[in-house]
């Protein structure tokens, strides 16, 4: 029986569809596209454009996007949206540019070609049913007209704001100051993209006016951007097989490299050796940890471009790995920390859906940093990724730049399938956390049986650079045993990420979870 006083919302019940959104005008849009006869397809990019809008620190379509995507009666599917490096992109171009040790998230040469519209049209091509115009009617709508800010929109937007070259500045803080809960902001030139967008398809973006606009602010900025990048990337999005591993009787997909789903599976099948339902808060935190830095420190060395990371997926999840790994975990102390110098990844959405017919679409769509380069094209409103600043500037490295290379993305849409049944799409958003977030949601909900909503809002850590990060919810108690396993403890002043997922029981039961950490809402009918 859920506890009514404990401050936490219930989970969200309903038997025909749901959508779950860290914004209740993307859930509310996607809810109404389910409600007029759309499908999973169709309410997912319709609050995924909405959130482009309200929630512009976030995600845009000046970034990228990962979809699994699962089919009532089918496989699952996973695409690729995100973009590459400009042609022109070598490690000598940008030693000659002055970059040597890493590409700063400011810089022009952190931006690769936005791969989002191309993941958005290909994912509504191949299995979207309703008009494009009228997915994106609330999205332009609010771009257009308005919308008033949220309370945990207008909190991170003033964290991010000083990131903004002093164009964007003037554009998205245009009295001076981040917008305050409820403010009302507009973004009529965005209104303008997802018009052409709608009318014209993805040429309107990557080809045209629209692109030589971006193009030519980019280059004005030193940046290696053609054209030709450009209308390569209308058709960038493709679509592969998943990767999976099994855990507890349950299949976990991910998308393959160059995400880092692979960490999210490599410390799921850490945790598999450990009764995580009998351990106590401070045991799992641990473990958590420790299974953490090993996933981390073998992604950071082996993952990036999959043209450059081949069999890395095989290799980490082969049981003989596995087990040398987990031998590696002892109890009683943490290990030496791992130290990475990949950038911090923080800033994204993640959203789900389930219609009517039982397809179900688990969709992520980022800028990276909060505001993203930080850049933003005065003509078209376009604010772009800083994507490409996790590429190494290191000579034979899996993630070093190159011509048309992707980079390591943190971003991963996830999906729990069992005995060839959908059961869940979900996602945890936190940049660098979301792989351990993966695992720590899945423990919740399989080892200890906790409602989706309870699993999401669980206190969360993050063994990252050193340290544990935890949130202020952990106990005093808690701390003090993990401090005496020698964790470097750092409580967070704000919170760790989010996330949603919506679980289809076999009885036809939808239950939905949207982190109370965010402003968003799991909605169904």
């Amino acid at each position: 029986m859920f506890d009514f006083l404990s401050g936490h919302r219930p989970p969200t019940l309903t038997g025909r569809a749901m959508i779950a959104t860290s914004h209740p005008l993307a859930t509310s849009a996607g809810l109404e596209i389910l409600s007029s006869g759309g499908n999973a397809v169709d309410a997912a990019i319709a609050a995924a454009a909405v959130q482009a809008v309200v929630d512009p620190l976030m995600t845009g379509i000046g970034g990228d996007c990962f979809v699994l995507y699962a089919p009532k009666d089918g496989r699952v599917k996973a695409l690729n949206g995100s973009g590459r490096a400009p042609a022109a992109a070598t490690l000598d171009a940008l030693r000659q540019a002055g970059l040597s040790d890493e590409i700063p998230h400011q810089s022009p040469h952190a931006v690769t070609v936005p791969g989002a519209v191309s993941a958005w049209s290909r994912l509504h091509g191949d299995h979207g049913s309703l008009p494009l115009p009228r997915i994106f009617r609330r999205a332009i709508d609010y771009a257009q007209d308005g919308f008033r800010v949220t309370p945990r929109v207008a909190q991170d937007w003033a964290g991010s704001a000083h990131v903004l070259s002093p164009e964007a500045a003037a554009a998205m803080t245009p009295d001076g100051h981040p917008p305050q809960p409820g403010d009302q902001v507009a973004q009529p030139l965005l209104a303008q993209r997802f018009q052409q967008i709608a009318e014209f398809g993805p040429s309107a973006f990557y080809e045209g006016d629209t692109a030589a606009s971006m193009v030519a602010f980019l280059r004005d900025l030193g940046g290696l951007h053609t054209l030709q990048d450009f209308a390569d990337g209308k058709d960038g999005a493709t679509w592969h097989d998943p990767i999976s591993a099994t855990y507890r009787g349950y299949e976990v997909h991910e998308c393959p490299p160059n995400g880092q789903g692979v960490a999210a599976l490599l410390i799921l099948k850490l945790l598999e050796g450990f009764d995580l339902a009998t351990l106590s808060e401070a045991d799992r935190i641990h473990v958590l940890a420790e299974a953490t830095k090993l996933a981390y420190h073998h992604r950071d060395a082996l993952v990036g471009d999959p043209e450059d990371c081949a069999d890395v997926v095989e290799t980490l999840l082969a049981e003989q790995t596995i087990a040398t790994l987990r031998a590696r975990i002892h109890m009683d102390r943490a290990m030496p920390p791992v130290l990475w110098d990949e950038p911090e990844h923080k800033d994204t959405i993640y959203l789900c859906v389930v219609d009517d017919q039982g397809n179900a679409v688990s969709f992520i769509n980022s800028i990276f940093q909060g505001f993203g380069s930080g850049l933003r094209d005065p003509g078209t409103g376009v604010l772009f990724q800083s994507r490409g600043a996790s590429f190494r500037l290191i000579d034979g490295h899996p993630n070093a730049i190159g011509p048309r290379k992707r980079p390591l993305h943190t971003i991963i849409p996830g999906m729990v399938t069992q005995n060839g049944r959908t059961v869940m799409p979900f996602g945890v958003m936190g940049g660098q956390y979301q792989a351990t977030g993966h695992a720590q949601f899945l423990s919740g909900v399989i080892d200890r049986g906790l409602s989706l909503q309870a699993a999401i809002d669980e206190p969360r850590s993050f063994a990252t650079a050193g340290r544990l990060d935890i949130e202020p919810t952990v106990s005093q108690d808690v701390r003090t045993d993990l401090e005496r396993r020698g964790h470097k403890l750092n409580v967070l002043k704000s919170p760790m990420g989010g996330g949603q997922a919506i679980r289809i029981r076999d009885d036809g039961l939808l239950e939905g979870g949207s982190d109370s950490r965010k402003d968003g809402m799991a909605l169904g009918f």
